[in-house]
This record gives C-alpha cells, sequence and structure tokens, in this order.
C-alpha cells in the first residue's frame, strides 16, 4: 500500500509542471487527496485537495487560477496541474490521502493515512 508522487523537476519562471500521485493497494475513491509543499526553512502547507468520490475540489489561495488538481479514478491517481508558475512555489511537493469522516467537509482531514515520498519542484528566476 502506497502512493507514489512524481514528475517533479526543474522549471523557469511562468512555466507548467505536471505531477502525479499514484495510488497502490488501496483506490483513490474512498479518500480525499492533498498536495502539500514544503520549502527549504518554512512549514508543510496545504496546496490542493480534491475529494475523489464526488471531485469537489479546494486551493491554497496564492495557487487559485494557476494550479488544477485532478484525478483519474480508472489510473488510481491524482494529478497537479501547475501553471504560471513563480519561484516561490519551489517546494517538495507531497501527497496525501485520507478521509475527513464528513461528506460535508471532505478535505478537512485529521489524519492522512498515507502519504507519498515527495517529489522536488523547483522554478528558476
Amino acid at each position: 500500500v502506497q502512493l507514489q508522487a512524481s514528475g517533479g523537476g526543474l522549471v523557469q519562471a511562468g512555466g507548467s509542471l505536471r505531477i502525479s500521485c499514484a495510488a497502490s493497494g488501496f483506490t483513490l475513491d474512498d479518500y480525499a487527496i492533498t498536495w502539500f509543499r514544503q520549502a527549504p526553512g518554512k512549514e508543510r502547507e496545504g496546496v490542493s485537495c480534491i475529494s475523489s468520490s464526488d471531485g469537489r475540489t479546494y486551493y491554497l489561495d496564492s495557487v487559485k487560477g494557476r494550479f488544477t488538481i485532478s484525478s483519474d479514478n480508472a489510473k488510481n491517481t491524482v494529478f497537479l496541474q501547475m501553471n504560471s508558475l513563480k519561484p516561490e512555489d519551489t517546494a517538495v511537493y507531497y501527497c496525501a490521502a485520507g478521509n475527513s469522516g464528513s461528506d460535508s467537509y471532505p478535505c478537512q482531514i485529521i489524519e492522512y493515512d498515507f502519504w507519498g515520498q515527495g517529489t522536488l519542484v523547483t522554478v528558476s528566476s
């Protein structure tokens, strides 16, 4: 049972990158998936979340309009499309799967069940 994050890399400011979070050993349909990021010297922050059961999405204010989260349940994979990247987006991006226990607030998760290993996104100025 694991989550595998991939797709990170080096991109110039203004560029785009798509990172993936593939699940094995369990079905993403049953979980909400959150992308977190952690930049050097900073605390981890939640970037975006998707409720795989109904597709509701949530975004950190600073990435709204630039990032898009989506899920392909047939591939058991969640994607984060990142456009108009900025140097401040540079971080290790992690995906995590969990359940809030609430249909109304699927992304208000206290404790995550599974974590991916992280993928590094570097945006050069």
